[in-house]
């Protein structure tokens, strides 16, 4: 595994096809991408006949090459990715966990301080962060399942 296609094809096996459960702040989605999202771009037909291509092509665009995936090991950039797309402030907590200001935007020191550190490192700090903001939403019906996508995607992110 190397790169988007690789990392999409591995996230969409966590997301699953339509939900618009009400107690999911997300609302309506289709393979994770929310109605809020995909309408950002440029998506304008019924959540239930989004295709998994214009789903691909958001999460290229609105999530891999915004938080510049293709510059990181991909056990990092599949993490990131992941976060990005199911919630969270994955650029932030990336760039914490390699010590730079977290700013949420990925320029050359971000790239650069994380081309530097100890994968695992970066793994174990961002992931903390991750935790800790899960935990944060006391949302106790979904705490399994986010828990459980936090340990697949190490899986996933490591097989490469």
């Amino acid at each position: 595994m190397s790169g988007f296609n690789d990392a999409f094809v591995a996230l969409i096996g966590e997301e699953g096809g339509y939900s618009n459960d009400p107690n999911d702040p997300g609302g309506e989605t289709m393979y994770g991408i929310t109605k809020r999202v995909a309408e950002a771009n440029g998506y304008t037909g019924d959540m239930r006949a989004l295709t998994l291509d214009f789903a691909k092509a958001i999460a290229k665009k609105a999530y891999w090459d915004t938080a510049a995936c293709d510059q990181f090991p991909y056990a990092v950039a599949f993490q990131v990715f992941d976060t990005a797309y199911n919630g969270g402030h994955a650029v932030k907590w990336l760039q914490a966990a390699v010590g730079i200001t977290a700013d949420g935007v990925v320029g050359a020191a971000t790239v650069g301080a994380v081309r530097s550190t100890d994968v695992w490192q970066v793994l174990a700090l961002f992931n903390a962060s991750r935790l800790e903001y899960l935990a944060e939403l006391k949302q106790a019906e979904f705490a399994a399942g986010r828990m459980n996508r936090i340990a697949g995607c190490l899986r996933k992110g490591l097989e490469n």
